[in-house]
């Protein structure tokens, strides 16, 4: 984000010690978090399933009901290496605690290209950036190979670039797995849904929300759900996402040695609307930061997606289409993927 011509980052504000967030900062009314948000644990509310992948005699009913219920749900037995889940949150917090602002500013992203490579605030396109979210990030393309260019990561810790490229291995493979597995639990060859998304373009963004002094205020991250196929998040303890169902938020309790999976729009396309990509946010709290690490695995913007059922109730999109309206209208939770309904 750029204002009058400086670059401003939410960490920067956070360690300034102020009382009272920038107007920029501060979301309009309906969308403010509407409970304590000091207790977002509520035991009477349902939270998002955690499903057992080695459990094989049960795993395509529970992602099934998952998927059609939540669009949401945690995975363990996952095969990701505990230990690489553990060195990806720890490169990523380091080059948000330990380097210098000089240092990260020089792997600023293109503050003109909304969702360029790198260092920021801001992802949406200027026109749209009315109120900005609680939060900074770095932003890697990790795939295809062609898209991945380590020069571009930091490289403060001699390990940074090699745990980046691991961990965007480890998501491939297994966001190859779970779509072939929520293929099944339809019925549906394991390949299929792979197939329509066609070659994963996959990004790996380190998102890190500052303290906040004002959180009833602010958003770490606004309503939305996700554009492209398949999303694999890990947090840490802070926690502070919220999933939409049934008329709430409901806060998802970090699990750390799990993967959180989200379902996104063209999933929701291919499967007709029988699984649905949900809407998500993060908010803030006034203690600690928070740090989150998210895979997105998208097609390639020459794609077109369709349902794979019939009647179709979503009109074939070309991806590339329907990303430029999520980043020039906004997100607003579902209303892109909404707008495709016949």
């Amino acid at each position: 984000m750029e204002v009058l011509g400086t670059q401003i980052r939410v960490q920067s504000l956070a360690q300034d010690g102020k009382v009272a967030v920038p107007p920029r900062y501060v979301q309009p009314a309906e969308t403010r978090p509407k409970h304590d948000v000091g207790k977002r644990n509520d035991n009477d509310l349902p939270t998002p399933p955690v499903i057992d992948l080695s459990d094989s005699n049960s795993v395509h009913e529970e992602l099934g009901r998952a998927c059609r219920e939540w669009g949401a749900f945690h995975i363990i037995s996952h095969g990701v290496p505990l230990e690489l889940l553990d060195e990806m949150r720890r490169v990523g917090r380091s080059f948000f605690e330990d380097c210098t602002m000089d240092q990260k500013l020089s792997y600023a992203c293109d503050p003109n290209s909304p969702a360029s490579e790198g260092y920021g605030s801001r992802m949406l396109a200027a026109s749209n950036d009315k109120v900005s979210d609680w939060r900074d990030y770095f932003d890697h393309h990790t795939l295809p190979l062609s898209r991945r260019n380590p020069s571009k990561w930091p490289h403060f810790s001699s390990d940074y670039r090699k745990v980046v490229a691991e961990y965007s291995d480890q998501m491939n493979a297994l966001a190859e797995k779970l779509l072939g597995l929520i293929s099944e639990s339809l019925g549906l060859p394991s390949s299929s849904i792979k197939d329509a998304v066609g070659e994963f373009y996959q990004n790996i963004t380190v998102s890190y929300y500052p303290h906040c002094p004002q959180p009833e205020l602010t958003l770490g991250l606004q309503s939305h759900s996700d554009i492209g196929a398949i999303s694999l998040l890990i947090q840490d303890d802070v926690g502070d996402l919220e999933v939409w169902k049934d008329g709430e938020w409901i806060f998802v309790n970090p699990l750390h040695d799990a993967v959180f999976v989200i379902l996104a729009d063209q999933t929701e396309v291919i499967t007709n609307g029988q699984y649905k990509s949900p809407p998500h946010r993060a908010i803030t709290n006034a203690k600690n930061p928070r740090l989150s690490v998210a895979t997105f695995h998208d097609p390639a913007k020459t794609k077109v997606i369709r349902p794979a059922f019939e009647p179709p109730k979503y009109r074939p999109v070309v991806y590339g289409d329907h990303v430029l309206s999520w980043y020039s209208k906004g997100p607003e939770g579902k209303q892109n993927v909404n707008a495709l309904l016949l």
